[in-house]
């Protein structure tokens, strides 16, 4: 069983990261690239078609399904592949819904070649491999849950920090105006700051949401 190559997708809609990743996989004993997917839909037909151990996953697509919805949609399925995401963003916002969907591992692009391969065989043994940025920042929300965002308040908080009004936001998330304000409140109140704005720096300084 060990002899048998781990058999990989590569799921990014950009061809020149694809063709980066199957050149640096391609020299790993070992590893067998078997499909190529540049949307996430496409990624999770492949998988469902089987014959792939790990899918390694972006976050962001041109449009349609995002990494993390199609990570769900992938390890949904009984006997699905295991699912590394690799990709740009660290923040909250983009690697706790990719873990709660059921991502084995998460790894930055800008990782040595040895730590993807690594985190690759880590992915296809059903293990986890997490970014250190991305470890550090949920071991801090364990020693520090009272300043940790739920998903919900890292949610409302981006795209205020988009500059959406409590109406717009409210409208965006299918939400009361009233549950948005009770939302912002409750960040106030974790990041100790008495306004949007202050809100939003508090957030990008600490790594919660991005801009």
């Amino acid at each position: 069983m060990n002899d048998l190559p781990i058999r990989i997708l590569i799921a990014d809609d950009h061809p020149v990261v694809r063709a980066g990743l199957r050149a640096v996989l391609e020299t790993e004993p070992g590893f067998s690239i078997v499909a190529e997917a540049a949307t996430a839909e496409r990624a999770v037909e492949l998988a469902a078609a089987g014959g792939t151990d790990v899918v390694l996953m972006d976050l962001r697509f041109g449009g349609g399904m995002n990494g993390s919805q199609a990570t769900a949609a992938i390890t949904a399925r009984p006997g699905a592949p295991r699912v590394l995401i690799v990709t740009t963003y660290d923040t909250d916002a983009d690697t706790l819904p990719a873990i709660e969907a059921g991502a084995t591992g998460y790894l930055l692009k800008d990782a040595p070649p040895e730590d993807l391969a690594a985190a690759v065989r880590t992915a296809a043994a059903g293990r986890t491999t997490l970014a250190p940025a991305v470890a550090d920042r949920l071991m801090n929300r364990l020693r520090a849950p009272h300043t940790s965002l739920t998903r919900r308040e890292t949610e409302v908080l981006t795209l205020v920090a988009e500059g959406l009004s409590n109406q717009r936001v409210s409208e965006r998330l299918h939400l009361t105006q009233a549950t948005v304000k009770s939302h912002l409140a409750h960040i106030y109140a974790k990041l100790g700051v008495d306004s949007r704005t202050a809100a939003v720096a508090a957030a990008l300084g600490l790594g919660i949401i991005r801009r």
